[in-house]
Order: structure tokens, then sequence, then C-alpha cells
């Protein structure tokens, strides 16, 4: 990642070279043609200072680049007295890593910024009171108290009678989960109902949430560095214009034809074409809610071969939604889930919202409730407009209007069921889901003719519920049931057949963010753990944006290479023309200039790149119809 004070030393550079250029033109049209070398000397020489600085980096890791390029023609220039063509390429090589700075910006904060989800602080019981201690100072057998709304700081067992949490970030398990006594509670998650008590087992660094962060920092780590565009042509284009060059010297005996060859070819249609195209490709993507941390992912987006997608928040919604009412009264459907959402308003419960934003949809007004008592992770009773009404599971609305639970039918993997009486009789059922975005199929069709091949799910929940949700999607494989290290695991195994994409947006999907080729994060509503570790981070809540994201990459990358292609040929003929002695030095650099803008211009075609727009994705909608309850139901209402 480039950190500003890089970013300041490459705009000093450039800001010396073009002043040296400028200053030095000026005293040559003044007469003072000695002050005008120094001057031009002056703004070369820490630009070139800087690059062989970059050249050794370079060599240490066993890169050959385009620097070594520019060197030599900066240097010949200097030694052989081209002080002028010098200061020209001096300019138009600190402009071009400029452009390249900038083109991979500073999107990537600092990794610890992951743990900024969970507090730094937790409360203890200690010696009847509370007492608020730093996370380190946790032991196993300490007793917290975790409050409503706090995210868990370290593993421990329950240690109240019931707890309610929602762990989706962590396991991608949608729907809310309850605890009772005794039962494990994993950090990272959240706690959706009322205060309880924790028991620590682990210390804080042992703990889930601390073994995710060690996962994204060593996927990271591992991750072999993004090949830059140009240097994949250095190699070739270095040993064609040293090969020129040393032929022009050895048939003439000129030196001065050498440094033309040299200076004709300082490969700027690779150093400013590719960022200008890429920086161009990243303004565009943005447009459309995409945004790219840089040239480097962009690159890499566009050869994507395989897909790898989370399920909950990715290709589902991430959130219930009601599926279908069934009445048991003489009660139509919108006054049952009037009544339902009117008393869920005094409610935080995840599943009560959804309803809530269920009938704020249909344009429902609710009434305000009174006398209201709930049961955490079981249901909530109270008055609305004069009648008595319960919502929650099955059994807790049947126990309290005292009649056995309803027979019921097994409702598809990953639903639940909420009972709503009313004064005492049992006035219906919503069946609630969390659903596969509209027009997801459409969305994956698309990504295939984009040149994906493989598509696969990775998911943390339960297979039926996985296998149930995609169902008819064609997916090329499905991965249920896996933990952080494993969805690494299978991105790092995937990635033996080519270059790897990996969206999600959950805690648990970071390392393999991380580790993928190209990490994708669910911006919007994803935690802020994925869209760290992630190379690519939708802004907008619609995963259909991958479709624009990937098509503009590739169109952004091949006017890149059309620019790089054009100019090379442009920069080997005018190499030809200086080692026949029909350029000089000087002339070179114009030459050059003239290329740079030739394919500049047509790098800058980039920003008019004009993707297919895909139809919009969004929940699916309410829909009405009765669902039959008859026997065997599985009652998971906040559980």
């Amino acid at each position: 990642m480039e950190t500003a004070p890089t970013d300041r030393f490459k705009t000093a550079i450039l800001l010396i070279a073009v002043t040296g250029l400028l200053a030095g033109l000026a005293f040559s049209l003044a007469g003072k043609s000695d002050i005008a070398t120094l001057v031009w000397i002056g703004g070369v020489v820490p630009a070139l200072a800087a690059l062989v600085v970059e050249i050794f980096r370079s060599l240490r890791s066993g890169e050959v680049g385009l620097d070594i390029v520019a060197a030599l023609s900066m240097t010949a220039a200097l030694v052989f007295g081209e002080t002028l063509a010098a200061a020209v390429v001096a300019v138009m090589y600190s402009g071009g890593t400029f452009l390249e700075a900038f083109a991979e910006g500073r999107a990537r904060r600092e990794m610890h910024d992951l743990l900024s989800r969970v507090p730094r602080t937790a409360t203890r019981h200690r010696n009847g009171g509370l007492e608020e201690v730093p996370l380190e100072q946790i032991a196993p057998g300490d007793r917290l108290l975790i409050r409503q709304g706090d995210v868990v700081p370290v593993d421990g067992k329950v240690a109240s009678e019931v707890a309610f949490v929602d762990t989706s970030a962590l396991t991608g398990e949608s729907l809310p989960v309850r605890l009772m006594h005794g039962a494990e509670a994993m950090s990272g998650s959240t706690n959706s109902g009322e205060a309880f008590d924790l028991t620590a087992t682990r210390e804080a660094k042992d703990s889930t949430y601390a073994g995710i962060v060690r996962l994204v920092e060593e996927a990271q780590a591992s991750k072999a560095p993004m090949s830059r565009l140009a240097d994949q042509w250095s190699l070739g284009f270095l040993a064609v214009t040293v090969s020129i060059a040393f032929a022009a010297w050895w048939f003439t005996g000129d030196p001065i034809r050498a440094v033309a060859v040299l200076v004709v070819a300082t490969p700027c249609p690779l150093i400013l074409a590719v960022p200008v195209a890429l920086v161009a490709g990243l303004s565009r993507a943005a447009h459309f809610g995409v945004l790219i941390k840089g040239a480097g992912p962009l690159e890499t987006m566009a050869r994507i071969r395989t897909l790898i997608l989370d399920k909950t928040g990715t290709l589902t919604d991430g959130r219930p939604q009601i599926v279908s009412i069934d009445r048991h009264l003489d009660m139509s459907e919108g006054d049952i889930l009037r009544l339902a959402a009117a008393l869920d308003q005094a409610s935080k419960h995840p599943v009560a919202q959804a309803i809530v934003a269920a009938a704020k949809a249909r344009g429902l007004t609710l009434p305000v409730p009174s006398e209201v008592s709930e049961s955490p992770g079981e249901g909530i009773a109270g008055q609305v407009e004069g009648s008595w009404v319960v919502v929650g599971g099955d059994g807790f609305v049947a126990a309290r209007i005292g009649r056995p639970a309803a027979e019921q039918a097994t409702m598809a993997a990953g639903s639940l069921l909420v009972a709503v009486a009313v004064d005492g009789r049992m006035a219906g059922h919503l069946l609630m889901s969390d659903p596969l975005r509209e027009g997801a199929g459409v969305m994956l069709e698309g990504l295939r003719r984009e040149g994906v091949s493989r598509i696969l799910l990775a998911t943390g929940d339960r297979a039926d519920v996985a296998e149930r949700v995609t169902e008819g999607l064609g997916l090329d494989g499905l991965r249920a049931g896996l933990s952080p290290d494993q969805k690494v695991l299978l991105v790092l195994t995937e990635r033996k057949r080519g270059p790897v994409m990996m969206v999600g947006d959950g805690v648990n999907d970071a390392p393999a963010l991380a580790a993928a080729d190209v990490g994708v994060a669910m911006g919007a509503r994803g935690a802020a753990a994925s869209a760290e570790a992630a190379d690519v981070v939708l802004l907008v809540d619609r995963i259909d944006r991958l479709g624009p994201g990937i098509e503009i990459a590739r169109a952004a990358r091949r006017i890149a290479v059309e620019s790089v292609v054009a100019g090379i040929g442009l920069s080997v003929l005018g190499m030809i023309a200086a080692a026949y002695g029909y350029l000089s030095p000087v002339q070179g650099a114009l030459l050059q200039e003239v290329i740079d803008v030739a394919v500049i211009l047509n790098a800058l075609r980039a920003l008019r790149i004009a993707p297919r727009e895909p139809a919009a994705m969004k929940p699916v909608a309410t829909t009405t119809g009765p669902v039959d309850v008859a026997q065997g139901t599985q009652n998971i209402f906040r559980d």
C-alpha cells in the first residue's frame, strides 16, 4: 500500500523535474545556456537517484521493470551532454510514477482497524459490583456482563438463563440464534436481546474473532503481489531497446545516436498510458458503485475466471422477509400484519424489525402499543387498539392463549414461523425466510458471459439451507458449513485453476477475501472487517454491480493494452529513425512527447466505458397466499 510519505515524495520529485525543465528552458531562451544546463541537471538528478533506488529494490525481489530503460536514457543523455533531453525524460518518467501512485491511492487502511468492531474494554463482575477492564485483562473464568447491542469480546459460555445473539457476521447464519444456559457464545457476535452474563473460556487473544484477524493478516502476507500490466512488457522492450542502441553505436561509432535511441525508447506509452487508462477505469467503476482499491486489483479483476460467493447478505438479502401469511380467523392478511407489526414496534428483535419494515412497505399505519411485555428470544405481548396481541414462536403464543401448539408441516430449510394471536385466539402465522435476491440467476449468467467460467458457493450456513436457496442457479459447486480457515483453503485450492474472485460481507469472509486474487466486499451493510480485507467494495447493496465492474475492468485493461501496443510500435519506428541519424536526442524526446499525447488520448477513452446495466436486484417482495401449517413444521422463530 502506498503511504502518504511515499506519495508526497513522488509529488516532490515530479515538481522538481517540471521546475527544472521549465526554468532551464527560460534560461536557455535568455541566452544563458550554461545556467540552463546546470538547472536541467538539477532537475534530472533527484529523479534519476530515486529511479536507481527503485531499480535496486526491484532487482533484489527478482523483478526486471521498465525503470531500467528510463535510467539508461537519462544517464546516457547526461553523460553525453544532452541535458535537455534528459530533463524531458525525467519529467515524463516522474509524471508516470506519480500517476501510478495516484491510481493505487490510499484506499486501504491499517489492518488494526479490523479490531475496531470489538470493544477495547469489557464489563466484569467483581466483588458484587461491575468494573470496566481492558480486554487483555480478561481471564478464563471471569464473569462478564454483555449488554444489549454489545459485541461479545471473548469466547465464553452463557451464564444467564438465555441469551439472544446475532452471529451472521461470523457464521453467515442469517437468522438470529437463541443460546441457553451453558451454550457457547463466540466473540464477534452481537447481543440482540436483553443483557446477559457470560463466563469467559478463553483470553481475548485466543478467541474466535482474534483468530479471524490473524487469518486475514496471514492471508494478505502470503498473497502474491499483483503484477503490473506494464511490467509484463518490460523485459522484451528492454532487450529490443538495448539491441537497437548498441547496434547504432557499434555500426556508426556515434554515441549520440545511441542516446537518441534510448531517449525515443523511454517507455512512456507504458509508464503513462497504462495508469491513465486504469485510473479512468477506476473512476468509471466508482460511478457504478464499485470501489476498486487501485490499478493492480483492476488489472487482476479483468482476468478473473473463478467466482466464489458467500450466501448470507451476498447471494441473499441477509434479512428475513415475509414469504406468506396464513389466516386462521375471519381477519385479513393486512390486519394480521398490521397488529403484529404494531406490537413489534416495541421490540428490537431483528425478526420484529423485519415485520415492522414489511408493514410499512405496504403503507400500513401502525398504532402505538401499550402494556407491552417481552420474553427475549421467545415473543412479545401487549395491547393494540384495545385488543390483546401476542406475537412470537408458535409454542410461546400457544402457551399464552392456553392452547396446544398447532400441528405444522415441514417448512423449507432456513424458514421460520411467527405466530400471531389476537384476544386469546390464534389469528395466523407469518412464514419468513432469507430469500435469494431477485434476478440472481440472470446476474450469474451475465458473469459467465463476461468470462467467469466457474462459480461456487461457500457459506458457513447449513448445507440444507444453502442447497434450498441456490436451487436452480446452476452453480458449479457448493461448500456449506465452512469455517473462516476452510474458506481460505477453498480459495487457495481454486487459485490453482486460475485467478479467483471471492465475494462476501461478513467477518468470517475477511480471511478468504484477503487470500483471493480479488476480494469483493458488500460495503453497504457488510462488516468493516470484510471491507478492510477486500480489494473491491460494492458501495451499494447490489451484487449485480459485479457485472459492470468486471466489464469496466476488462474494457479499461483492453484500452491500456491497445495504447501500449500502438505506443511501442511508434517508439520502435522512432528508435530505428534515431539509429539511422534522422533524429537527435532532443528531437527524439519531442517525438516521444507526441507519442505520449496520442496514447494518453486513447487511454482516456476508458472514461467513456458504458457497461450493460443489469436489471435492479431487490429482495423478494412479500407475497400473499395461504401456507399449510399442518403436522411437523419446525418452529425456529428467534432461534
